[in-house]
C-alpha cells in the first residue's frame, strides 16, 4: 500500500518525452504578464516615436474634409471613392505602428516558449461547458491568484495615476484654453509619464509571474514513478523499438566489419558456409580477426575479400573453429596458433610468387 501511494505521487521531473509531448498539445508555460509588457513596452514606443507624426497626418487629413467639405460628391460611386480613398490614407499612416506592436505582442509569446501549431487547444471539450468544472475553475486556486493579481494591478496603476497626475491638478483650469497643438504635447507627455511608471512595475509583475508560471507548469509535468516506469516500458522496453535498435546496431557494425576486410592478411572458408578475416604483420603478437560471418555475411566477405586480392584459403575445421572462438577485433586463441600460422605462412610463402591471385 505504501508502495502504491508513494508511485501515484508525481515526484519525479517529467522526461524529454513527456515535455515534448505537452508541448505539441500547446501545453507550454506562459505568462499572460510577460505579454502585457511587451505590448505596453511597445504601446509606450509608438507613442514617443510616432503619435507626432501620426497626430499632424491624421489632422491634415482631417482638416482637408472640413475644409473642403462643400466639394465632397455625395453619390454613389464618389462616396465608395472617398471611402477608399480615406482607408487607405490612415492604413498607410497607422499600419506601421500597428504593425510594430503585432511583432511586440509575437514576441512577447516567443521570448517564453518555442513557436506552437496544434488545433489541440481549440478541440471542443465537455469539460469547457460543464458547470460542475466551471465552478471549479472559478474558485481554483489559479484563479484565486489571478483575482489577487488584478486586484494588485488595479492598485498599482490606480496609485500611479494619481502620482503623476496629481502634481498637474492646477492645469486643468487653464489647459482647456491652450492650443490645440500644446495641448496635446502636454497630454502626449503625461500619457508616456504615466505609461512609464506602469512599465517599470510591470516589469517585477512580469518577472515574478513568470517565474511563478514557469514553476507551476513544471510541478504539473512531473511524473509519478509508475508513469516513468510505463513510459520506460513503451519506448526502451519495447520489444519492437529493441529490435529495430539491435538491428541497427547489427547493420554498423557489418558496415565496420566489411570495411575492414581489405586490411585482411588470409580469409579462411568454410568454403560456402563460414568465412573468417585475419590480420597479421610483423610485430603483432597474435593474428587478430577483422571479420567473420556465416551464410550470406560469409559470401559478401569473400566477395570483398576477392575483389582487393586478399587471399581466401578453404580450411573447414579452421573455419568453424575460429568462429566460434573468436571475436571482432580479438587475437586467436592459442589453441589455434599453430593451424593460423600454417595458413598464414602459406599465404606468405604464395606471395612471394609472382602473379599470385587468391582463388
Amino acid at each position: 500500500m505504501a508502495e502504491g501511494s508513494d508511485d501515484s505521487e508525481k515526484t519525479e521531473d517529467p522526461t524529454q518525452k513527456r515535455l515534448k509531448e505537452a508541448h505539441d498539445k500547446g501545453d507550454v508555460p506562459k505568462s499572460q504578464e510577460v505579454s502585457t509588457w511587451f505590448t505596453l513596452a511597445g504601446s509606450t514606443l509608438m507613442i514617443a516615436i510616432f503619435a507626432p507624426t501620426i497626430a499632424s497626418s491624421l489632422s491634415g487629413l482631417l482638416k482637408g474634409f472640413f475644409e473642403h467639405a462643400h466639394q465632397i460628391p455625395a453619390d454613389g460611386l464618389a462616396l465608395r471613392a472617398l471611402w477608399r480613398d480615406t482607408g487607405q490614407s490612415v492604413a498607410l499612416i497607422v499600419g506601421l505602428p500597428l504593425l510594430a506592436l503585432v511583432i511586440m505582442a509575437v514576441a512577447g509569446n516567443l521570448v517564453q516558449h518555442q513557436p506552437v501549431f496544434t488545433a489541440e487547444t481549440i478541440k471542443p471539450k465537455l469539460s469547457k461547458i460543464s458547470p460542475l468544472s466551471g465552478f471549479k475553475r472559478l474558485f481554483s486556486s489559479e484563479s484565486l491568484v489571478n483575482f489577487a493579481k488584478g486586484l494588485i494591478k488595479i492598485s498599482v496603476v490606480g496609485a500611479l495615476m494619481v502620482a503623476v497626475l496629481w502634481p498637474h491638478r492646477d492645469e486643468a483650469d487653464t489647459i482647456i484654453y491652450a492650443d490645440t497643438v500644446l495641448l496635446l504635447a502636454e497630454a502626449r507627455m503625461l500619457v508616456l509619464q504615466l505609461l512609464a511608471a506602469i512599465l517599470a512595475v510591470m516589469t517585477v509583475v512580469a518577472g515574478l509571474d513568470f517565474l511563478y508560471q514557469r514553476h507551476k507548469w513544471w510541478e504539473k509535468q512531473k511524473m509519478s514513478l509508475q508513469e516513468v516506469k510505463e513510459e520506460y516500458k513503451q519506448t526502451e522496453g519495447d520489444p519492437h523499438i529493441k529490435g529495430k535498435i539491435r538491428q541497427l546496431r547489427m547493420e554498423r557494425s557489418r558496415k565496420r566489419m566489411m570495411a575492414a576486410v581489405p586490411q585482411a592478411t588470409v580469409v579462411v572458408t568454410n568454403p560456402t558456409h563460414y568465412a573468417v578475416a585475419l590480420k597479421y604483420e610483423n610485430g603483432m603478437g597474435a593474428p587478430v580477426c577483422l571479420a567473420k560471418g556465416t551464410d550470406a555475411v560469409a559470401l559478401k566477405i569473400r566477395e570483398v575479400a576477392k575483389g582487393h586480392d586478399i587471399p581466401v584459403i578453404e580450411n573447414p575445421p579452421l573455419a568453424r573453429a575460429l568462429y566460434a572462438t573468436v571475436e571482432i577485433d580479438q587475437e586467436v586463441p592459442e589453441e589455434h596458433y599453430k593451424a593460423v600460422a600454417e595458413v598464414i605462412g602459406f599465404v606468405f610463402k604464395m606471395r612471394k610468387r609472382s602473379g599470385w591471385r587468391a582463388n
